[in-house]
């Protein structure tokens, strides 16, 4: 099926997924004295151990054959992850080495599919790109939004519903962050370089042409630095991807989510997809392989592991229409 004819099949359901669907959010089990706080999700403890035991696939020769020569030949996907660690999307396991969560769990799958083993790199978020379009990592897969832009150097084959998060502490007076206006004069932390940053300029912009006072942003390299300027206050909100906001909510709690909002914006549901280099062949495979482990149930297991089954989409697409390009 085109990209273009299937999004308007599945567009209102997603649209009306997020808006409906809640999920088991995380939980926290006390074992005894002694013992490790321990993420559980839906009545199931999250093992944080290398050994992950991952819900697996088996190959499929018809889609194994569509991998193009160059990538088939050493019989390794090469894929890129972000190295500084985001529950439960990609994070590293008890030995501080091996790398787990739903990303690297989804991958897997996808290259079993394909035949091939699964070979995990890391880097910072923005070396993703360009290790990307050198050829480098063969696939990303690490919480990318789909955007117009990136389809210009980029092939997306999509996998969940991208939903951001607002993070505020639990005792914040600011008790809902649904539209522009919410975020008047707070200061904000937001990743650098993100589609919640170009979001946050939005509406930024919006608040400053309406005469209401400017958000004060703020940045921060690390995840960790952003959850102490929120404690100490240095900043009122932090507005990331939701799942990784959840899972610190359940973890260490101290803090609540003020609302969420599409990835893409308010006229679109954004897609997280596989990203690879455009034009290389691979696309396809991809596409089929998560179409592939969708309708077998492989890829529902995973995502309500990590507490993540209301971020599910009902197939894969590729090239879906994006983020709307920003304004130069």
């Amino acid at each position: 099926m085109r990209a273009s004819s299937a999004r308007a099949v599945i567009l209102p359901a997603l649209l009306l997924l997020a808006v409906t669907a809640c999920g088991a959010e995380p939980t926290l089990d006390t074992p005894a004295a002694g013992g490790t706080t321990v993420p559980v999700v839906a009545g199931k403890k999250i093992s944080l151990d290398p050994d992950q035991r991952r819900v697996r696939a088996s190959k499929v020769e018809a889609i194994a054959a569509q991998v193009p020569p160059a990538i088939a030949a050493d019989g390794r996907l090469t894929v890129g992850f972000s190295g500084e660690g985001s529950p439960p999307l990609v994070f590293p396991a008890t030995d501080d080495t091996t790398l787990i969560g739903v990303e690297t769990d989804i991958a897997q799958l996808v290259a079993d599919v394909l035949g091939l083993e699964l070979v995990p790199q890391t880097s910072s978020w923005e070396n993703l790109f360009l290790a990307t379009k050198s050829g480098k990592y063969e696939v990303v897969f690490n919480n990318v939004t789909v955007t117009e832009e990136r389809k210009d150097t980029y092939d997306f084959a999509t996998y969940r519903v991208d939903q951001l998060g607002w993070q505020v502490p639990e005792g914040s007076p600011v008790k809902a962050i649904t539209k522009p206006a919410d975020i008047a004069g707070l200061r904000v932390s937001v990743g650098s370089g993100t589609n919640q940053e170009k979001i946050l300029l939005d509406w930024d912009k919006q608040n400053r042409a309406a005469g209401l006072k400017p958000v004060e942003i703020q940045y921060y390299q690390k995840y960790g630095d952003v959850l102490l300027a929120l404690k100490s206050g240095r900043v009122q909100a932090y507005f990331g991807p939701n799942p990784s906001i959840a899972y610190n909510i359940a973890v260490s709690g101290g803090s609540r989510i003020a609302g969420t909002f599409s990835g893409a914006g308010p006229g679109l549901q954004g897609l997280i997809a596989a990203m690879t280099k455009k034009d290389n062949g691979l696309v396809k495979p991809l596409n089929e392989a998560l179409n592939t482990v969708v309708k077998s149930g492989r890829y529902k297991e995973v995502l309500e592991r990590w507490g993540l089954a209301n971020e599910a989409v009902p197939e894969s697409l590729i090239n879906p229409p994006g983020l709307p390009r920003q304004a130069s």
